[in-house]
This record gives C-alpha cells, sequence and structure tokens, in this order.
C-alpha cells in the first residue's frame, strides 16, 4: 500500500512539473517574434478545429463501414436465402447433377451468398469485391481477437491503417491459443492511438513476437522455405523486382545500397538522386554482378540487440534487428558471434541497460553518438520513422548559444525535421525529470516525441 500510495505521489508530482513547464511554454508563445498575427492565427484555430472533427468523423465513418459489410457478410454465411434463393437440398427428392453430396451443396450455397453480397456492397461502395472481403476478414478479426481494440476503432480513437496491420497480426495468432489473442490486444490499445501507421506497424510487429507461443526461430525456418524472387511490370517500361529472404539479409542488403548511393552522392559529377543511385546500384550488382563507381571497401554495418541472458541460454527473450523488430535467436548468436559487419550490443536483461557496444566496425561512431542511438533509435520528430543512425544528432540548445554535446542535449533528427527546427518557429523541450520530450509547433500545438518501438 506504502509503494502504491509514493508511486501516486511521484505521478502527481510529474503532472505537476510538467503542468508548470506547459504553464512557462505559454508565456512564451503568447508573443514570440516572427510569430504569425492574430487574425491569421484565428482562421487557422477555426481550420484546424475542423480539421480535427472531420478526421474524427472520417475514422468513425470508417470503421462503421468495416462493422457494416463484416455484418452483411456474415448474415449471408448464416442465412444464405436472400441472396441464393431456397436451400434445395431441403426437399427430399433433390438430386445435384454433378453428384454433390448435401453437405457440399449446402456448403456452397453459402459461399456464393457471401460473394453475392459482397458483390452487392462493392458496388454500392466502388469498390472491389476482394476489397470488401478483406475488409471483412479484418474486422471479423478484429471483433474476435482483439475486442478492445475493436471498441476503440469504432469510437473513432484508431487509424483504419493502423486497425488494418492489429487485425493482420493478430489473425495471424495460433487459433488454439486465445490467450495470446488478449495480450496481443492489451499490448495494442496503448500504443494503436498514438502511433503513425509506420511506426505502430514496427511496434505490432514487436507485441506480435512477446505474445506468440511458438518459438521465434521455429516459425522462422517455415517461413524461410517462402523465400523467392519476381518481378511484376509497371507503366512506361518499367518494372518492379520483389525478394522475400529472411530479415537480417534484407536489412544488410538495403543497408549496403544505401552506403553505396550515399558514397556516390558525395562525388562531384553526380546528379542522381539517393533512390535513383540506389536502383542503379541494385540492377549493376544482380546483371553485371559488379558496379564501376563505388568503392569496395565500402561495408555496410547493422545494429542487433542481444539481452545477455539469451545469448547464455538462460532466457527466450528475442534478439532485436535495428529498422525491422525481434528475429530468431539462432540468426541472433551467429551474427553476434561471428560477423565483422553487424553491431553487437548485450543489454541488461532487466534494466535495458547497454553492457557492450561493439567497437570493431567500419568508421566506428563515438560512444556518445551509439548510445544516442541506441537510447532514442528513431528520430525524434513525432511520427518520422527514420532511424536514428541515418539522422543527424541535433543540439537542442545550439551550441552557439552554450548548448553541451552531451546525452541531455542531442537528440536525432533527420534531415528533414532538423531543417524545420531550426528554419522555422517549431521548437522541442525535454522534462528534465521523466525525459520526455515534446515538440511545439508555430501555432502552439503539442506533440510528445513517439515511444521507442521495442
Amino acid at each position: 500500500m506504502n509503494d502504491e500510495r509514493g508511486a501516486a505521489d511521484r505521478s502527481t508530482e510529474d503532472d505537476h512539473l510538467i503542468r508548470s513547464e506547459f504553464d512557462l511554454w505559454d508565456r512564451e508563445l503568447d508573443d514570440p517574434p516572427g510569430r504569425t498575427t492574430a487574425s491569421a492565427r484565428d482562421l487557422h484555430d477555426v481550420a484546424a478545429d475542423e480539421l480535427d472533427a472531420i478526421a474524427f468523423q472520417r475514422r468513425i465513418a470508417v470503421a462503421q463501414e468495416y462493422r457494416l459489410i463484416a455484418e452483411i457478410l456474415r448474415a449471408a454465411e448464416l442465412d444464405p436465402e436472400a441472396w441464393a434463393g431456397p436451400d434445395p437440398t431441403s426437399d427430399p427428392a433433390w438430386t445435384d447433377p454433378r453428384r454433390l453430396g448435401a453437405a457440399a451443396a449446402r456448403r456452397e450455397r453459402r459461399d456464393l451468398a457471401v460473394r453475392a453480397a459482397a458483390a452487392d456492397a462493392a458496388v454500392r461502395l466502388r469498390m472491389s469485391e476482394t476489397t470488401v472481403r478483406t475488409r471483412a476478414t479484418h474486422a471479423a478479426a478484429l471483433r474476435d481477437r482483439m475486442p478492445r481494440l475493436w471498441s476503440m476503432f469504432l469510437a473513432g480513437a484508431v487509424s483504419e491503417q493502423n486497425a488494418v496491420t492489429a487485425a493482420t497480426l493478430a489473425a495471424s495468432l495460433p487459433s488454439q491459443a486465445p490467450e495470446t489473442w488478449e495480450k496481443f490486444d492489451d499490448r495494442m490499445v496503448e500504443v494503436a492511438g498514438v502511433l503513425t501507421p509506420g511506426k505502430f506497424r514496427v511496434a505490432a510487429r514487436a507485441g506480435r513476437e512477446r505474445v506468440h507461443p511458438e518459438r521465434l526461430d521455429e516459425r522462422h525456418r517455415r517461413a524461410a522455405e517462402e523465400r523467392g524472387v519476381w518481378s511484376s511490370p509497371e507503366l512506361d517500361g518499367m518494372a518492379t523486382v520483389t525478394a522475400l529472404m529472411s530479415a537480417e539479409r534484407a536489412r544488410a542488403a538495403m543497408t549496403r545500397l544505401d552506403t553505396m548511393a550515399r558514397h556516390l552522392a558525395g562525388q562531384d559529377d553526380e546528379v542522381r538522386t539517393l533512390a535513383q543511385l540506389r536502383a542503379d546500384i541494385f540492377a549493376d550488382l544482380l546483371v553485371a554482378g559488379e558496379t564501376d563507381a563505388v568503392d569496395r571497401t565500402i561495408r555496410a554495418t547493422v545494429a542487433i540487440t542481444v539481452p545477455v541472458l539469451t545469448l547464455l541460454g538462460a532466457s527466450e527473450e528475442p534478439a532485436t534487428l535495428e529498422g525491422y523488430g525481434p528475429i530468431d535467436i539462432d540468426t541472433a548468436k551467429q551474427l553476434a558471434g561471428t560477423a565483422t559487419s553487424w553491431v553487437r550490443v548485450l543489454t541488461h536483461p532487466v534494466t535495458g541497460t547497454v553492457l557492450d557496444v561493439d567497437r570493431r566496425t567500419y568508421r566506428v561512431p563515438n560512444d556518445l553518438r551509439r548510445w544516442v542511438q541506441l537510447t532514442r533509435p528513431s528520430c525524434a520528430f513525432p511520427g518520422c520513422p527514420r532511424l536514428a543512425r541515418e539522422c543527424d544528432l541535433d543540439h537542442r540548445i545550439d551550441w552557439q548559444y552554450g548548448g553541451a554535446t552531451s546525452d541531455e542535449n542531442l537528440d536525432p533528427a533527420c534531415e528533414h525535421h532538423h531543417r524545420i527546427k531550426h528554419g522555422t518557429l517549431w521548437r522541442s523541450y525535454r522534462c528534465p525529470t521523466t525525459d520526455a520530450t515534446w515538440w511545439v509547433s508555430p501555432t502552439g500545438t503539442r506533440s510528445a516525441s513517439d515511444p521507442a518501438p521495442f
């Protein structure tokens, strides 16, 4: 009881501190230099409020659309007569010219009824029948396996993209282990309404791995059998090449492509964009087996975080591949033990504190840079998924104004948001007590930085 009272007191103190900081920011925001006029801000506030209301109404409308589609298709399956006519198998004299049995004929009739209902909905909604049936499947998965998130979705608190991600992953959990559905639901309701779709996908994949009852290495071996490469035509003489492979090889390949592309982008006579350079290098390596313009000494590095007890065989806590999420422990052990192009990080099994950072890599960053990248793994701007290792380290208080080069004064910021912070009236603050970070827009809108995905 004393512990609970102490925790409540600390929470109250934190709330008072945060409110005090907000009050200070409000005073700073009253009349900052270069800020828009009162009339312009009034117009913005009206439009912003209307935008919030429309977005909320749209989320509710989309969720209700999912619900109604699922109900219509489910009703057609349970009572197909409205869509497929009376049941012919109820006639004792019935026989099927294809020699189907009564049970098979009834199953076919139910399927046809669902197809008919989906076609009707597709015509009404001007969308494909596949989309209609997919929405019904997602709605059923949420309704049956994630009732809390389903309620939030219907209430307009969760975006369609996040709901679809949650439904897809929930449907992939074993049907014979309903207790995992509840655990997954409990984890996702905490973040589904606050994370952007990109970051929620990462968090949801990690959450699924946490609750899945089957070992990740066993699922990985099974999934690896589906690996392959295929091509699909695009417009205007273009095509897309897609490869399904293990996560660690895909991450290493993409990191090497990016490293090579950035090397070329630094040449004086280079005019191609990074995206074009990645595509050209990719094609050169596949078609010719080499690419002429890239220094062969360039080696890509990717970080993998492994709980120390897992390496010792005393825990089944999964490893985390930077930019992807949980991977099977066999792959993690191999990478942590032998592959010199990987950064190996050991963490404390309880606190998560970094115990060891491997330094035997190409162009090793200093310890402070690596620490910031590990503790804040993506761009500090709300909703930005750019990895910290691909960002600048921004002094929250400028160096020229006395800001220190320290963990407390550094945040990863991608080039885009770094420019926004220093070239506009956006500002960021970090609470010295809770370490929480807020961004404040030129109009005073406050947004908290996203929680770490893993």
